[in-house]
């Protein structure tokens, strides 16, 4: 694996290729590699992506590629001659070509006694699945930050919570996932919504955050909008403080789980709000005698 100069902020920097090669999109082998380098602070990958790769003459073009900036190969190609023709040139070019499905594709075949159907891009075919993630996007965007309060009853999760604690984001990423997801935001003078206390079918969470950082959030969100004077209340730390509080005391009122976004990436917060939805509807589930 090629190391490089590394650049002058970061003088310990390693810098190597990566070479994803996909019969697909390349999305799984975006976010293994995203996953794997966090993990090494000092790695900066060079990223190569090849998508759609289904035939010889597409996979020998990447494989000049490979020979051109040798590095480490990660490959999802379920074609088994293609997978022994970029196997055997990179072991002839000493380049690491990683099947990063095997092992999972491995496991499931040992565990449910089936075969694997070597289905190219399966995960992206137009079945049920698919519409519902857009069906999810469709109906999140059309009540995004309290819009249609009064048709709630079909989300899956309503995320309530003062301003700028990622309610936006945080539903945009759940309806990616395929979860209809809603937001309506507490507004300081402003009762919530009537429509919000009656519901029945989703999953309602209160999203909390510290005060002093969501002062400083908002704080920097009026200076990049030029916005002063009249909204100082917005970014005031005591006002906030009493804004926070007054979110906590209703959320406890209707005995809504929270989440504390403070110090949460919106990925990390998704996570946690699809852990309790799925602990929700594991539990009105039939165990079939389990």
């Amino acid at each position: 694996m090629e190391t490089v100069s590394a650049d002058a902020k970061n003088p310990t920097a390693s810098f190597f290729h990566v070479h994803l090669v996909s019969d697909s999109t390349g999305e799984t082998l975006n976010a293994v590699l995203k996953a794997v380098t966090a993990q090494f602070a000092q790695a900066r990958p060079f990223e190569h992506i090849y998508a759609l790769v289904r035939t010889e003459k597409q996979l020998r073009k990447v494989l000049a590629e490979i020979e051109a900036a040798p590095g480490l190969v990660l490959y999802t190609i379920a074609n088994e001659e293609l997978r022994r023709l970029l196997e055997v040139r990179c072991a002839e070019l000493q380049a690491p070509a990683v099947p990063v499905l095997d092992p999972f594709v491995r496991a499931f075949e040992q565990y449910l006694g089936l075969e694997q159907s070597h289905e190219t891009g399966g995960q992206h075919a137009l079945n049920q699945r698919y519409f519902d993630r857009i069906g999810a996007l469709d109906f999140t965007m059309a009540h995004d930050d309290g819009q249609m309060v009064w048709d709630l009853e079909p989300a899956d999760v309503v995320l309530v919570g003062v301003s700028r604690t990622s309610k936006t984001p945080t539903c945009m990423y759940l309806a990616n996932r395929g979860v209809k997801a809603a937001n309506v935001p507490l507004v300081p003078g402003r009762d919530p919504p009537e429509e919000l206390k009656r519901l029945k079918r989703p999953l309602v969470i209160g999203l909390v955050a510290s005060p002093d950082r969501l002062a400083q959030i908002r704080e920097s969100r009026l200076s990049n909008l030029n916005v002063d004077g009249a909204a100082d209340a917005y970014s005031d730390l005591e006002e906030v403080r009493k804004e926070m509080l007054a979110a906590k005391r209703f959320f406890a009122r209707h005995r809504w789980p929270t989440i504390d976004v403070t110090r949460r990436s919106v990925e990390e917060t998704a996570a946690a709000i699809l852990t309790k939805l799925s602990a929700r509807r594991n539990s009105s589930e039939p165990t079939n005698g389990l």
